[in-house]
Protein backbone atom coordinates (compact mmCIF):
# COMPACT_ATOMS: atom_id res chain seq x y z
CA UNK A 1 0.00 0.00 0.00
CA UNK A 2 1.27 3.50 -0.88
CA UNK A 3 1.91 6.59 1.22
CA UNK A 4 0.47 10.08 0.65
CA UNK A 5 1.89 13.52 1.37
CA UNK A 6 -0.46 16.48 1.22
CA UNK A 7 1.16 19.94 1.38
CA UNK A 8 -1.08 23.01 1.82
CA UNK A 9 0.62 26.27 0.85
CA UNK A 10 -1.70 28.38 2.95
CA UNK A 11 -3.45 31.03 0.80
CA UNK A 12 -1.63 30.21 -2.47
CA UNK A 13 -4.61 30.76 -4.76
CA UNK A 14 -4.42 30.81 -8.56
CA UNK A 15 -7.43 32.97 -9.42
CA UNK A 16 -10.36 32.25 -11.70
CA UNK A 17 -13.07 31.55 -9.11
CA UNK A 18 -16.43 31.80 -10.83
CA UNK A 19 -18.04 33.22 -7.72
CA UNK A 20 -15.26 35.65 -6.76
CA UNK A 21 -17.42 38.74 -7.34
CA UNK A 22 -19.92 37.52 -4.74
CA UNK A 23 -17.12 37.72 -2.18
CA UNK A 24 -15.88 41.10 -3.37
CA UNK A 25 -12.83 39.44 -4.95
CA UNK A 26 -13.38 39.83 -8.70
CA UNK A 27 -10.03 39.50 -10.45
CA UNK A 28 -8.14 38.20 -7.41
CA UNK A 29 -5.23 35.93 -8.35
CA UNK A 30 -2.49 35.46 -5.77
CA UNK A 31 0.03 33.71 -8.03
CA UNK A 32 -0.54 35.82 -11.13
CA UNK A 33 -0.31 39.16 -9.36
CA UNK A 34 2.84 38.18 -7.47
CA UNK A 35 4.41 37.00 -10.74
CA UNK A 36 3.39 40.18 -12.55
CA UNK A 37 4.87 42.37 -9.82
CA UNK A 38 8.11 40.39 -9.88
CA UNK A 39 8.34 40.63 -13.67
CA UNK A 40 8.36 44.44 -13.61
CA UNK A 41 10.63 44.87 -10.60
CA UNK A 42 7.90 45.78 -8.11
CA UNK A 43 8.84 42.86 -5.85
CA UNK A 44 12.56 43.64 -5.70
CA UNK A 45 13.82 44.21 -2.17
CA UNK A 46 17.44 44.67 -1.19
CA UNK A 47 18.71 41.72 0.78
CA UNK A 48 15.59 39.66 0.06
CA UNK A 49 15.01 38.96 -3.63
CA UNK A 50 15.27 40.38 -7.14
CA UNK A 51 13.81 39.80 -10.59
CA UNK A 52 11.13 37.48 -12.02
CA UNK A 53 9.42 34.94 -9.80
CA UNK A 54 11.59 31.81 -9.85
CA UNK A 55 9.72 28.57 -9.05
CA UNK A 56 11.37 25.94 -11.28
CA UNK A 57 10.52 22.94 -9.12
CA UNK A 58 6.84 23.74 -8.70
CA UNK A 59 6.63 24.49 -12.40
CA UNK A 60 8.19 21.11 -13.21
CA UNK A 61 5.37 19.51 -11.18
CA UNK A 62 2.64 21.34 -13.11
CA UNK A 63 1.95 24.62 -11.29
CA UNK A 64 1.97 26.61 -14.53
CA UNK A 65 -0.51 24.23 -16.15
CA UNK A 66 -2.78 24.44 -13.10
CA UNK A 67 -2.64 28.25 -13.28
CA UNK A 68 -3.73 28.19 -16.92
CA UNK A 69 -6.56 25.79 -16.13
CA UNK A 70 -7.79 28.03 -13.31
CA UNK A 71 -7.57 31.46 -14.90
CA UNK A 72 -5.68 31.33 -18.19
CA UNK A 73 -2.48 32.63 -16.57
CA UNK A 74 0.65 32.16 -18.68
CA UNK A 75 3.13 31.53 -15.91
CA UNK A 76 6.14 29.30 -16.60
CA UNK A 77 4.87 27.95 -19.89
CA UNK A 78 8.29 26.78 -21.12
CA UNK A 79 9.22 24.57 -18.15
CA UNK A 80 9.00 20.85 -19.06
CA UNK A 81 7.15 18.56 -16.66
CA UNK A 82 8.83 15.79 -14.72
CA UNK A 83 7.77 12.23 -15.54
CA UNK A 84 4.73 11.25 -13.43
CA UNK A 85 3.88 14.89 -12.63
CA UNK A 86 0.18 15.76 -12.60
CA UNK A 87 -1.80 18.98 -12.39
CA UNK A 88 -5.32 20.29 -11.89
CA UNK A 89 -7.17 23.30 -10.51
CA UNK A 90 -10.08 23.15 -8.07
CA UNK A 91 -13.04 25.41 -7.38
CA UNK A 92 -14.28 25.76 -3.80
CA UNK A 93 -17.94 24.97 -3.14
CA UNK A 94 -17.96 25.81 0.57
CA UNK A 95 -19.76 28.99 1.51
CA UNK A 96 -16.71 30.71 3.01
CA UNK A 97 -13.14 31.55 2.05
CA UNK A 98 -11.60 30.73 5.41
CA UNK A 99 -9.09 28.22 6.70
CA UNK A 100 -11.45 25.58 8.17
CA UNK A 101 -13.75 25.62 5.13
CA UNK A 102 -10.82 25.20 2.74
CA UNK A 103 -9.07 22.47 4.71
CA UNK A 104 -12.24 20.54 5.50
CA UNK A 105 -13.23 20.59 1.84
CA UNK A 106 -9.74 19.45 0.84
CA UNK A 107 -10.27 16.57 3.28
CA UNK A 108 -13.56 15.65 1.59
CA UNK A 109 -16.12 17.60 3.62
CA UNK A 110 -17.39 20.86 2.08
CA UNK A 111 -19.05 23.42 4.33
CA UNK A 112 -22.49 24.27 2.89
CA UNK A 113 -23.62 26.43 5.83
CA UNK A 114 -22.72 30.02 6.59
CA UNK A 115 -20.44 30.71 9.52
CA UNK A 116 -21.27 33.46 11.96
CA UNK A 117 -19.38 36.74 11.58
CA UNK A 118 -18.98 39.82 13.72
CA UNK A 119 -20.11 43.16 12.25
CA UNK A 120 -17.85 46.01 11.11
CA UNK A 121 -18.83 48.11 14.09
CA UNK A 122 -17.05 49.34 17.20
CA UNK A 123 -17.65 47.51 19.44
CA UNK A 124 -17.90 44.46 17.19
CA UNK A 125 -18.73 41.82 19.81
CA UNK A 126 -22.23 41.57 21.31
CA UNK A 127 -22.34 43.18 24.74
CA UNK A 128 -23.70 40.03 26.34
CA UNK A 129 -20.81 37.98 24.93
CA UNK A 130 -18.20 40.43 26.20
CA UNK A 131 -19.84 40.50 29.63
CA UNK A 132 -19.88 36.70 29.81
CA UNK A 133 -16.21 36.47 28.85
CA UNK A 134 -15.19 39.02 31.48
CA UNK A 135 -17.25 37.31 34.16
CA UNK A 136 -16.34 33.70 33.45
CA UNK A 137 -12.62 34.39 32.86
CA UNK A 138 -12.43 36.87 35.77
CA UNK A 139 -10.94 39.62 33.61
CA UNK A 140 -10.70 43.35 34.38
CA UNK A 141 -12.10 43.97 30.88
CA UNK A 142 -11.00 43.59 27.28
CA UNK A 143 -9.24 45.82 24.75
CA UNK A 144 -9.84 46.13 21.04
CA UNK A 145 -13.36 44.83 20.41
CA UNK A 146 -13.06 45.61 16.71
CA UNK A 147 -11.95 44.37 13.28
CA UNK A 148 -8.18 44.70 13.08
CA UNK A 149 -4.87 43.50 11.72
CA UNK A 150 -3.22 41.37 14.38
CA UNK A 151 0.19 42.99 14.19
CA UNK A 152 -1.22 46.52 14.11
CA UNK A 153 -3.53 46.07 17.07
CA UNK A 154 -0.74 44.55 19.18
CA UNK A 155 1.48 47.52 18.33
CA UNK A 156 -1.32 49.90 19.25
CA UNK A 157 -2.66 48.25 22.41
CA UNK A 158 0.15 46.00 23.63
CA UNK A 159 1.40 48.53 26.18
CA UNK A 160 -2.05 49.11 27.64
CA UNK A 161 -2.58 45.35 27.77
CA UNK A 162 0.59 44.93 29.86
CA UNK A 163 -0.42 47.76 32.22
CA UNK A 164 -4.02 46.72 32.72
CA UNK A 165 -4.03 42.94 32.25
CA UNK A 166 -6.87 43.24 29.75
CA UNK A 167 -6.50 40.86 26.76
CA UNK A 168 -6.70 42.27 23.24
CA UNK A 169 -9.76 40.84 21.49
CA UNK A 170 -10.45 41.38 17.80
CA UNK A 171 -11.85 39.76 14.67
CA UNK A 172 -11.56 39.90 10.89
CA UNK A 173 -13.63 39.11 7.82
CA UNK A 174 -13.30 35.44 8.77
CA UNK A 175 -15.44 33.68 11.35
CA UNK A 176 -12.93 34.19 14.18
CA UNK A 177 -12.54 35.55 17.68
CA UNK A 178 -8.84 36.34 18.15
CA UNK A 179 -7.18 37.01 21.49
CA UNK A 180 -3.72 38.53 21.75
CA UNK A 181 -1.92 38.45 25.09
CA UNK A 182 1.65 38.69 26.36
CA UNK A 183 3.28 35.34 27.02
CA UNK A 184 4.79 36.35 30.35
CA UNK A 185 2.84 39.37 31.64
CA UNK A 186 -0.51 37.67 30.97
CA UNK A 187 0.72 34.08 30.76
CA UNK A 188 0.63 31.60 27.89
CA UNK A 189 -1.34 28.92 29.70
CA UNK A 190 -3.76 31.55 30.99
CA UNK A 191 -4.29 32.69 27.38
CA UNK A 192 -5.05 29.13 26.31
CA UNK A 193 -7.51 28.73 29.19
CA UNK A 194 -9.19 32.00 28.19
CA UNK A 195 -9.56 30.75 24.63
CA UNK A 196 -11.23 27.56 25.85
CA UNK A 197 -13.73 29.68 27.79
CA UNK A 198 -14.42 31.86 24.76
CA UNK A 199 -14.68 28.79 22.51
CA UNK A 200 -17.68 27.57 24.50
CA UNK A 201 -19.30 31.00 24.55
CA UNK A 202 -19.03 31.72 20.81
CA UNK A 203 -20.67 28.43 19.80
CA UNK A 204 -23.98 30.28 20.15
CA UNK A 205 -22.83 32.64 17.38
CA UNK A 206 -21.58 29.85 15.06
CA UNK A 207 -18.01 31.16 15.09
CA UNK A 208 -15.54 28.84 13.38
CA UNK A 209 -12.37 29.51 15.36
CA UNK A 210 -11.01 31.12 18.49
CA UNK A 211 -7.33 31.90 17.97
CA UNK A 212 -4.71 32.48 20.66
CA UNK A 213 -2.21 35.09 19.48
CA UNK A 214 0.59 35.24 22.07
CA UNK A 215 3.32 37.86 21.78
CA UNK A 216 6.49 39.01 23.51
CA UNK A 217 8.40 42.28 23.83
CA UNK A 218 8.09 45.27 26.12
CA UNK A 219 7.26 48.19 23.82
CA UNK A 220 5.51 48.83 20.53
CA UNK A 221 8.93 48.88 18.88
CA UNK A 222 9.67 45.27 19.75
CA UNK A 223 6.32 43.51 20.21
CA UNK A 224 6.42 40.28 18.21
CA UNK A 225 3.96 37.43 17.85
CA UNK A 226 5.39 34.03 18.72
CA UNK A 227 4.99 30.56 17.24
CA UNK A 228 2.75 29.51 20.15
CA UNK A 229 -0.43 30.37 18.27
CA UNK A 230 -3.22 27.91 18.88
CA UNK A 231 -6.51 27.59 17.00
CA UNK A 232 -9.64 26.30 18.72
CA UNK A 233 -11.94 25.18 15.93
CA UNK A 234 -15.30 23.48 15.95
CA UNK A 235 -15.06 19.90 14.66
CA UNK A 236 -16.03 19.12 11.06
CA UNK A 237 -19.71 18.23 10.63
CA UNK A 238 -18.99 14.70 9.37
CA UNK A 239 -16.01 12.33 9.08
CA UNK A 240 -13.17 13.68 6.97
CA UNK A 241 -10.43 11.88 5.09
CA UNK A 242 -8.43 12.01 8.32
CA UNK A 243 -11.19 10.30 10.31
CA UNK A 244 -11.58 7.63 7.67
CA UNK A 245 -7.88 6.84 7.74
CA UNK A 246 -7.52 6.70 11.50
CA UNK A 247 -10.71 4.62 11.78
CA UNK A 248 -9.09 1.87 9.77
CA UNK A 249 -5.91 2.08 11.83
CA UNK A 250 -3.73 4.22 9.55
CA UNK A 251 -1.66 7.02 11.00
CA UNK A 252 -2.23 10.67 10.06
CA UNK A 253 0.64 13.01 10.92
CA UNK A 254 -0.40 16.66 11.04
CA UNK A 255 2.30 19.28 10.53
CA UNK A 256 1.75 22.85 11.74
CA UNK A 257 -1.82 23.90 12.49
CA UNK A 258 -3.50 20.85 10.88
CA UNK A 259 -4.43 19.39 14.26
CA UNK A 260 -6.04 22.65 15.40
CA UNK A 261 -7.99 23.09 12.15
CA UNK A 262 -9.60 19.66 12.52
CA UNK A 263 -10.19 20.08 16.28
CA UNK A 264 -7.62 17.28 16.71
CA UNK A 265 -10.05 14.76 15.25
CA UNK A 266 -8.53 12.16 12.96
CA UNK A 267 -4.96 13.31 13.67
CA UNK A 268 -2.66 10.68 15.16
CA UNK A 269 0.34 12.94 15.74
CA UNK A 270 0.84 16.71 15.81
CA UNK A 271 4.20 18.23 14.98
CA UNK A 272 4.63 22.00 15.21
CA UNK A 273 7.41 24.41 14.39
CA UNK A 274 7.98 28.13 13.92
CA UNK A 275 8.07 29.26 10.29
CA UNK A 276 7.86 27.60 6.89
CA UNK A 277 11.43 26.33 6.84
CA UNK A 278 11.15 24.72 10.27
CA UNK A 279 7.79 23.25 9.24
CA UNK A 280 9.47 21.87 6.13
CA UNK A 281 12.11 20.24 8.33
CA UNK A 282 9.38 18.57 10.40
CA UNK A 283 7.60 17.46 7.23
CA UNK A 284 10.75 15.79 5.92
CA UNK A 285 11.17 13.94 9.23
CA UNK A 286 7.56 12.78 9.01
CA UNK A 287 8.10 11.60 5.43
CA UNK A 288 11.12 9.61 6.55
CA UNK A 289 9.05 7.84 9.19
CA UNK A 290 5.81 7.36 7.23
CA UNK A 291 4.68 3.80 6.60
CA UNK A 292 2.43 2.28 3.94
CA UNK A 293 -1.13 3.57 4.05
CA UNK A 294 -0.26 6.68 6.06
CA UNK A 295 -0.83 10.37 5.36
CA UNK A 296 1.47 13.28 6.17
CA UNK A 297 -0.69 16.44 6.03
CA UNK A 298 1.28 19.69 6.30
CA UNK A 299 0.22 23.33 6.42
CA UNK A 300 2.75 26.06 5.57
CA UNK A 301 1.19 29.08 7.23
CA UNK A 302 3.71 31.87 6.58
CA UNK A 303 2.42 32.56 3.07
CA UNK A 304 -0.90 33.63 4.56
CA UNK A 305 -0.03 35.06 7.95
CA UNK A 306 3.19 36.90 7.23
CA UNK A 307 2.72 37.95 3.62
CA UNK A 308 -0.82 37.58 2.26
CA UNK A 309 -2.65 39.33 5.08
CA UNK A 310 0.08 41.97 5.32
CA UNK A 311 -0.10 42.55 1.54
CA UNK A 312 3.65 42.00 1.24
CA UNK A 313 4.23 40.98 -2.37
CA UNK A 314 8.02 40.82 -2.13
CA UNK A 315 7.86 38.79 1.07
CA UNK A 316 5.33 36.37 -0.43
CA UNK A 317 7.49 35.95 -3.54
CA UNK A 318 10.61 35.29 -1.48
CA UNK A 319 8.75 32.74 0.66
CA UNK A 320 7.54 30.91 -2.45
CA UNK A 321 11.06 30.83 -3.84
CA UNK A 322 12.48 29.53 -0.55
CA UNK A 323 9.83 26.80 -0.43
CA UNK A 324 10.45 25.88 -4.06
CA UNK A 325 14.19 25.58 -3.46
CA UNK A 326 13.55 22.92 -0.81
CA UNK A 327 11.06 20.84 -2.79
CA UNK A 328 13.78 18.52 -4.19
CA UNK A 329 14.38 17.34 -0.62
CA UNK A 330 10.79 16.11 -0.47
CA UNK A 331 10.86 14.68 -3.98
CA UNK A 332 13.98 12.66 -3.13
CA UNK A 333 12.03 10.91 -0.36
CA UNK A 334 9.28 9.62 -2.63
CA UNK A 335 9.13 5.92 -3.36
CA UNK A 336 7.48 4.13 -6.26
CA UNK A 337 3.75 4.22 -5.53
CA UNK A 338 3.79 7.34 -3.31
CA UNK A 339 1.69 10.44 -3.95
CA UNK A 340 2.82 14.01 -3.25
CA UNK A 341 0.08 16.60 -3.78
CA UNK A 342 0.50 20.36 -3.31
CA UNK A 343 -2.53 22.62 -2.97
CA UNK A 344 -3.96 25.62 -1.07
CA UNK A 345 -6.99 26.34 1.09
CA UNK A 346 -8.01 29.75 -0.35
CA UNK A 347 -6.31 32.84 -1.75
CA UNK A 348 -4.87 35.91 -0.06
CA UNK A 349 -3.88 38.11 -2.99
CA UNK A 350 -1.29 40.58 -1.66
CA UNK A 351 -2.08 43.02 -4.46
CA UNK A 352 -5.67 43.51 -3.25
CA UNK A 353 -6.85 46.17 -0.84
CA UNK A 354 -7.58 45.29 2.76
CA UNK A 355 -6.12 42.30 4.55
CA UNK A 356 -8.69 39.55 4.00
CA UNK A 357 -8.55 36.21 2.23
CA UNK A 358 -9.59 36.17 -1.43
CA UNK A 359 -11.94 33.72 -3.14
CA UNK A 360 -9.85 31.82 -5.70
CA UNK A 361 -9.38 28.46 -7.29
CA UNK A 362 -6.43 26.49 -5.97
CA UNK A 363 -3.80 24.32 -7.63
CA UNK A 364 -3.69 20.55 -7.16
CA UNK A 365 -0.40 19.35 -8.56
CA UNK A 366 2.45 17.08 -7.67
CA UNK A 367 4.16 13.79 -8.37
CA UNK A 368 3.01 10.17 -8.39
CA UNK A 369 6.07 8.01 -9.14
CA UNK A 370 5.18 5.09 -11.38
CA UNK A 371 1.99 6.64 -12.73
CA UNK A 372 1.46 8.41 -16.01
CA UNK A 373 0.54 11.76 -14.48
CA UNK A 374 -0.84 14.48 -16.73
CA UNK A 375 -3.81 16.84 -16.76
CA UNK A 376 -6.72 16.25 -14.39
CA UNK A 377 -8.47 19.44 -15.53
CA UNK A 378 -10.72 21.76 -13.56
CA UNK A 379 -12.25 20.07 -10.55
CA UNK A 380 -15.69 21.04 -9.28
CA UNK A 381 -14.68 20.89 -5.62
CA UNK A 382 -11.62 20.89 -3.39
CA UNK A 383 -13.10 17.60 -2.16
CA UNK A 384 -11.75 15.95 -5.31
CA UNK A 385 -8.30 16.36 -3.74
CA UNK A 386 -9.26 14.42 -0.64
CA UNK A 387 -11.01 11.73 -2.66
CA UNK A 388 -7.92 11.30 -4.84
CA UNK A 389 -5.79 10.80 -1.74
CA UNK A 390 -8.44 8.44 -0.32
CA UNK A 391 -8.46 6.23 -3.40
CA UNK A 392 -4.68 6.25 -3.52
CA UNK A 393 -4.58 5.01 0.10
CA UNK A 394 -7.18 2.31 -0.54
CA UNK A 395 -10.23 3.86 1.09
CA UNK A 396 -13.76 3.49 -0.22
CA UNK A 397 -15.22 6.64 -1.84
CA UNK A 398 -16.60 9.30 0.47
CA UNK A 399 -19.83 11.25 0.17
CA UNK A 400 -18.35 14.31 -1.54
CA UNK A 401 -15.99 14.86 -4.41
CA UNK A 402 -14.67 12.69 -7.21
CA UNK A 403 -11.21 11.17 -7.31
CA UNK A 404 -9.03 11.96 -10.33
CA UNK A 405 -6.58 9.17 -9.54
CA UNK A 406 -7.61 7.07 -12.52
CA UNK A 407 -7.06 10.02 -14.83
CA UNK A 408 -3.39 10.10 -13.90
CA UNK A 409 -2.95 6.44 -12.98
CA UNK A 410 -2.16 4.69 -16.26
CA UNK A 411 1.23 3.18 -15.49
CA UNK A 412 4.15 4.90 -17.16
Amino acid sequence: MARAFLFVLDSFGIGGAGDAARFGDAGANTLAHIAEACAVGKADRDGLRQGPLHLPNMLSLGLGHAARTAAGSAFGKDIPLRPSAFHAAAQEVSSGKDTPSGHWEIAGVPVPFDWGYFPHTVPTFPAELTAAIIEQAKLPGILGDCHASGTEIIEKLGGEHIRTGKPICYTSADSVFQIAAHETHFGLERLYELCLTVRKLVDLYNIGRVIARPFVGETAADFERTANRRDYAVPPPEPTLLDRLTARGSRVIGIGKIGDIFAHRGVSEVRKAAGNMALFDETLKAMDGACDGELVFANFVDFDTLYGHRRDIAGYAAALEAFDARLPEALARLRQGDLLLLTADHGCDPSCSGSDHTRERVPAFGLAPGLRGGDAGLRDSYADIGETVAEHLGLAPGRHGTSFLQTIADHA
